[in-house]
């Protein structure tokens, strides 16, 4: 099969093509041929460093959708010939940036039929940490306010989606030129952070940073007395982030994806009623990969980048 690979870590022209043997399904896992397969800031992350994988060489990717090509022993949910979508675990089941990739059964689901490969490819790891940070762990209910930074990146404009099924008001900060689209999206309040002081919105419940550093501690000046901070950017938390919350009576912490069926198909049976969708600004055959990653390295992409196999 063909697959993208990197023999050491750099830049996008770092990776190349390359024929590799394609996988066969163990017990519990299915494999996949690979429709299209989304890219995260997770990938030119770990393209640059080593980061939770330090294996070289490395084929990519955690997002997948395809059609299941042959199943594994002991595999009842999945059968030849199905349209599944889903997230490889993370960090250690990367691969799906190839035709073929081997994937546990229950970490797919089948793919909504009302949405395309390109569509569904983009959506499970960006709308699993958007769900695992508003629903599992922070829970937030009708009417909470709920700040979102990098509103329309990947796992933003998701977030923003989500929370307002939650019934929460969503404030978002992005670039002005993203603002309309943010609003059709359900964002009720935006702030351009080229120009504007977040911290001067009125308090919220929660915040959802993606960026770490110095965004993560301002944050915490705009919560309410009880309220909590996420941050996705768990390697970029300041030191004493968290101390400084609790002794301000807040809360910070870190979250990391998972692989989650019931939250996976959850998030399905939004997009099969037209009540969440991705925003792909881009998509890129596997070959041009390293296009895609150069993309990613600019931080001003609005939703996702996907690639496109066969």
């Amino acid at each position: 099969m063909n697959a993208i690979t990197q023999s050491s870590y750099g830049g996008p022209e770092i990776l190349h093509q390359a024929v590799l043997d394609r996988p066969a399904p163990g017990p519990s896992e299915v494999l996949v041929r690979v429709r299209a397969a989304g890219m995260n800031p997770t990938d030119w992350k770990h393209r640059q460093f080593p980061g939770f994988l330090d294996r070289l060489p490395l084929v990519l990717g955690w997002d997948v959708s395809g059609v299941v090509e042959a199943v594994g022993l002991g595999v009842t949910i999945h059968q030849p010939g199905d349209e599944v979508f889903g997230m490889l675990p993370y960090p250690h089941g990367v691969g799906s940036f190839a035709e073929y990739v081997v994937a546990p059964a229950r970490a797919l689901v089948r793919k909504p039929a009302a949405i395309d490969h390109v569509q569904a490819g983009a959506i499970p790891l960006a709308a699993l940490t958007a769900w695992q940070v508003l629903v599992g762990a922070a829970d937030v209910q009708p009417g909470q306010r709920v700040l979102i930074h990098a509103a329309a990146g990947g796992v933003g404009h998701l977030a923003v989606q989500i929370a307002k099924e939650r019934g929460a008001y969503v404030i978002g900060t992005a670039s002005a030129p993203k603002h309309a689209l943010l609003r059709e999206l359900g964002a009720d309040e935006l702030v351009d952070y080229r120009t504007e002081d977040f911290t001067a919105i009125d308090p919220v419940d929660l915040v959802l940073d993606m960026l770490g550093g110095d965004t993560a501690t301002r944050s915490l000046d705009v919560l309410k007395p009880g309220g909590e901070l996420i941050s996705i950017a768990v390697t970029s938390i300041p030191e004493g982030l968290i101390e400084q919350a609790a002794a301000r009576g807040l809360r910070a912490r870190g979250l990391l994806v998972e692989t989650d069926r019931a939250d996976l198909q959850a998030i399905a049976d939004l997009v099969a009623a037209g009540r969440l969708r991705a925003v792909v600004e881009a998509a890129f055959p596997l070959e041009h990969a390293a296009k895609g990653h150069a993309l990613g390295d600019t931080g001003r992409v609005t939703g996702k980048v996907v690639l496109t196999v066969g």
